[in-house]
């Protein structure tokens, strides 16, 4: 039974044409051209377009992000928030901090795109999560990971604690 449902979902790919060749039919056209990007022409309902989760307090995006990493003595943008990350790195890089019992400040970069883009702006670093610690970028998990097992974590975070007091 297995060989058989092995066999005709082969069957079923290998009916599709080369990559290099044309086909139509929405479904083939629309495996080859995904986007995560909400169109933003005039027919998208409202309900789908981007929004800013950020609260309209009059400042720039770059302000906020400024403002976030002056104010949080470690700040993670990050895929999700503290409690729920929505991918392995920001839970890694939160499991990582939640060991240093630390306060920590989180902004989800999922809910707003154009937080996204001001933050990489803000940082000159591509990926998430972003971590920065007295106003410092220091990067993301896997760095702050091996700070972690080298004990250099735990010296920047013992002066978060020094600079508190």
């Amino acid at each position: 039974m297995a060989r058989s449902l092995a066999s005709l979902i082969c069957k079923r790919f290998t009916a599709f044409p080369a990559s290099g060749s044309t086909a139509s039919g929405s479904f083939y056209q629309g495996i080859l051209h995904l986007s995560t990007t909400a169109p933003s022409d005039s027919d998208t309902h409202d309900d789908f377009k981007p929004t800013s989760k950020i609260e309209n307090s009059g400042l720039s995006l770059k302000d906020i992000v400024e403002k976030d990493v002056k104010e949080n003595p470690v700040m993670i943008y990050m895929k999700g928030v503290p409690e729920v990350p929505r991918c392995g790195f920001s839970a890694l890089a939160i499991k990582v901090l939640k060991e240093h019992n630390v306060p920590i400040g989180a902004r989800n970069i999922l809910e707003d795109l154009e937080l996204k883009n001001a933050v990489k702006a803000f940082s000159h670093w591509p990926t998430f999560p972003q971590i920065f610690i007295n106003g410092e970028f220091v990067g993301g998990s896997d760095i702050i990971l091996n700070m972690h097992q080298t004990g250099e974590l735990k010296e920047k975070l013992k002066e978060t604690a020094e600079k508190k007091q």
